[in-house]
């Protein structure tokens, strides 16, 4: 007599609990951010949309260093980004500086909150992009700015000028710009380096160690002004090096085609 057949109970898919509270975090800072900016309270919604990248970084790691990677886990990551990094800085933006325009007329108003809408929607589509390039996309390198770099850079802006009582409305022409060329990086073809994959071992260059010993102590000093010379000069490395890298292309090309 055969062995009765033994059924195993469905296994009930759940979630993993700790990484998913860091992208909770993020995205509680993230509206935290929205929260201050609505309460004219810049700086802490800058300094908060920060928070959020931190948190947003240290998600991914703890799931893959505890294996407890999950499509749930992605998506909400990708939802979580979309607040803080898409529409709280959008509307940090246009509550501290751009929603001045409409004081110039009917229609710089309009371009005003254009400028931070044309930043969220563009965070979307980034996140989008990102999402369907998984597994495909070189990890060394992003394609169009990283939308929390995006953040940095406009964040920054605002904790600068906020130190110095610098007032958005009076900087509004600049912060214009700054919206729309941030949102536009963000789904454009230039690359930038990820980090992702470096470094390859467990040993670093003793210089890297000095480098980051001197970032720290620069961050201490004069964190606001530091965090947003960092954030241009990442914004500058990506038309550099892509530009870069299509002219060498191009000069190898041409030595390609020369005769022998």
């Amino acid at each position: 007599m055969s062995d009765p057949i033994q059924v195993r109970a469905p296994r009930h898919r759940g979630i993993y609990l700790l990484p998913n509270l860091f992208t909770t975090g993020a995205m509680f800072a993230g509206f935290y951010a929205i929260v201050s900016a609505i309460g004219g309270h810049y700086a802490v919604a800058a300094l908060a949309v920060f928070v959020a990248g931190i948190l947003d970084g240290m998600d991914g790691r703890v799931a893959r260093l505890t294996n407890t990677q999950s499509e749930f886990g992605v998506q909400y990551d990708s939802l979580s980004d979309l607040v803080s990094f898409g529409l709280a800085p959008a509307l940090v933006m246009y509550t501290w500086s751009l929603s001045s325009l409409a004081d110039y007329g009917r229609v710089w108003g309009k371009i005003g909150w254009a400028a931070a809408f044309i930043y969220a929607v563009c965070a979307a589509l980034r996140l989008a992009r990102f999402n369907t390039q998984v597994g495909v996309a070189d990890k060394r390198y992003f394609q169009g700015l990283a939308s929390p770099a995006a953040a940095g850079l406009c964040m920054s802006f605002v904790w600068t000028m906020e130190k110095f009582d610098i007032p958005g409305p009076s900087v509004a022409f600049f912060a214009m710009p700054l919206a729309v060329i941030a949102g536009l990086l963000m789904v454009s073809n230039v690359r930038y380096f990820s980090f992702k994959a470096w470094p390859k071992g467990d040993r670093v260059p003793f210089i890297w160690l000095i480098a980051a010993v001197l970032i720290v102590v620069l961050l201490l000093v004069d964190t606001a002004r530091v965090l947003f010379a960092v954030a241009v000069i990442y914004t500058v490395s990506g038309p550099v090096m892509t530009l870069w890298g299509r002219a060498t292309r191009r000069r190898r090309a041409r030595r390609a085609r020369l005769p022998e």
